[in-house]
């Protein structure tokens, strides 16, 4: 009976999360639909997409696994820049654009798929401030490499240089695609909301399942006590792998929804400030708390421009909001206030589950 108590708490407690999230998506449908959005927020509604599955991914390593990685602004430009090379090389043969989308982004979450496997071997196996620094020095090292990667296209198929432009010895009618520290000029805007939206649902659908079967099981007892773990036989480089590459993969997938949205990008904006930005929305929203990072990363990111009327202190006033919710998070009253406020929703959906259980059976 503990068991499936436990278990329908879980399915609520999912619940609530897909319905904040579905909630949120007709709400602005709607909004956005009657004219009541400025042209400044719905030019965000996609990164704020981009920038929620990043929280989510990154939540997956800080908060489910309990390493500190601060190289994942790395993986979202990895799946960025080899999304936008896929799409824009296939756009005679993908003329539809959401088709199209579609296919850059499953590339970019291979490509920086990949890229978590080949850095997470070596580095999984160092701890705390050691692993941070790593991953800190891996999300420099691939923004650098792509700000002096050229590539272009031409009848041949694909030309690569770490030079210039005109080492790509293009053919009749061939184009540079990245062009090294200007990045990509030329891209083709194919993002949406909806698509976002898709991706989010898919980063939570990936991260809850993986929470809750034996594997996250696995992960969350290596975080808890790696000795224990490891002494009743859980491997705690695959484990702690596993967790690594699939926020890697979620990753690169955001930030080839990202690139999509807009003409141009550089590799610069995926920098060690990105990182430090997604990490403040996981701290905020509550290590483990999956709907918090959601929830954190949507009002953070937003935050800024509502704040565009205040300019002279908006950075100032955003600051301080960063302050008050740390303090709330962390202060014993808010959380008790919360948890008992949680347990007694929880509390009341299982009492009416058992109720309507019971009056089937007789």
């Amino acid at each position: 009976m503990k068991t499936l108590s436990s278990g329908r708490k879980r399915l609520f407690r999912n619940a609530i999360t897909y319905g904040i999230v579905i909630a949120a998506f007709v709400i602005l449908q709607v909004l956005n639909a009657g004219g009541l959005l400025s042209p400044s927020l719905q030019g965000q509604l996609v990164p704020i997409c981009a920038y929620v599955t990043m929280a989510i991914a990154l939540n997956l390593v800080v908060g489910i696994s309990g390493e500190l990685s601060l190289g994942h602004a790395g993986f979202m430009s990895v799946g960025a820049f080899s999304g936008v090379v896929v799409s824009l090389s296939l756009q005679q043969a993908i003329p539809s654009g959401p088709v199209r989308l579609a296919v850059a982004m499953l590339v970019g979450a291979v490509c920086a798929g990949i890229a978590g496997f080949i850095v997470g071997v070596p580095v999984l196996r160092l701890r705390g401030d050691y692993l941070a620094i790593v991953t800190l020095a891996f999300g420099e090292i691939i923004k650098n490499i792509i700000n002096i990667l050229y590539v272009g296209i031409d009848g041949n198929g694909l030309h690569f240089s770490t030079q210039n432009e005109a080492a790509l010895a293009l053919g009749e009618g061939g184009k540079a695609i990245l062009k090294g520290p200007m990045g990509v000029t030329t891209n083709v805007k194919l993002s949406s909301f909806t698509a976002g939206f898709i991706l989010v649902l898919i980063a939570l659908t990936v991260v809850l399942n993986l929470i809750n079967s034996r594997s996250g099981r696995a992960i969350m007892a290596l975080r808890d006590n790696r000795i224990a773990a490891e002494s009743v036989g859980i491997g705690a480089t695959k484990y702690k792998l596993l967790a690594f590459v699939t926020s890697a993969v979620l990753a690169g997938a955001a930030g080839a929804l990202y690139a999509m949205n807009y003409s141009s990008i550089a590799a610069k904006k995926f920098d060690f400030n990105t990182s430090i930005l997604i990490l403040v929305f996981v701290v905020l929203g509550g290590l483990g708390n999956i709907r918090g990072s959601i929830i954190a990363a949507a009002l953070l990111y937003v935050l800024p421009e509502m704040l565009r009327d205040f300019y002279d202190f908006r950075m100032l006033i955003y600051a301080i909001v960063l302050i008050l919710v740390m303090l709330l998070t962390n202060s014993p009253f808010f959380q008790d206030l919360r948890g008992q406020f949680q347990s007694k929703l929880r509390d009341r959906a299982v009492a009416k589950a058992d109720a309507k259980g019971g009056s089937g059976h007789e």
